[in-house]
């Protein structure tokens, strides 16, 4: 989840960059691409279901309820898909925020369009960056209906993400000791998530510059 957490700000950073070079259109491809994020886990899940499946019939691959690694690959390309576009919108604000005053000032230094980007924007858009690490980590950690729309944890339960895990421990096995093991699973999994989110806000809110 920290890899696709990675590629998905990366994505959208790159985006978002382009988005502001005042390309004409703009507004309107924002607006495409936000789109995904308004549509509901459940019906992604199976609208990608049956896109992937599709291709891997016609590349004559394992479906994605029967290969651990096709379902895996699956739920990560929903994901980026889904969280990209409102990744993206973030980072156009940051972006568009960041002083005119200063790349000026920049360019008339000498700064190239490199020392530009990594001397200035990316340092005084860094609340963003804090913004977007931290919901595509927890997303990415508290993601469930679209495994169980996507794959439903198949085959034999190799594709369950840890949500969906613990939803499975607690409902579909009966049993007093399976309660148990479900809430155990439940604090552990709260205490992880909040352990990474709180390192990842230390580590990047550290970086944030004053403009």
């Amino acid at each position: 989840m920290t890899t696709t957490s990675i590629l998905i700000n990366i994505c959208a950073f790159a985006i978002a960059l382009a988005l502001t070079k005042g390309f004409k259109g703009t507004n309107a491809f924002r607006t495409v691409f936000f789109m995904p994020n308004l549509i509901g886990g459940i019906v992604l899940g199976y609208i990608w279901q049956t896109l992937l499946n599709g291709l891997l019939s016609m590349w004559r691959q394992p479906l994605l309820a029967l290969s651990a690694k096709n379902g895996f690959i699956g739920m990560l390309l929903l994901l980026m898909w889904q969280q990209i576009g409102y990744m993206m919108i973030i980072y156009v604000a940051g972006l568009n925020n960041v002083s005119p005053d200063l790349i000026e000032a920049a360019k008339i230094d000498g700064a190239t369009s490199r020392q530009i980007l990594f001397r200035i924007k990316i340092p005084m858009i860094m609340p963003s960056v804090t913004i977007c690490t931290f919901l595509t980590l927890t997303n990415g950690f508290k993601m469930f209906d679209q495994n169980l729309s996507l794959t439903g944890g198949d085959p034999g339960k190799q594709s369950q993400l840890l949500a969906l895990n613990i939803y499975d421990t607690f409902y579909a096995r009966s049993g007093p000791q399976w309660k148990g093991i479900g809430q155990a699973k439940a604090v552990v999994f709260f205490i992880l998530v909040v352990a990474i989110a709180l390192i990842q806000l230390k580590a990047t809110s550290s970086k944030e510059v004053q403009q």
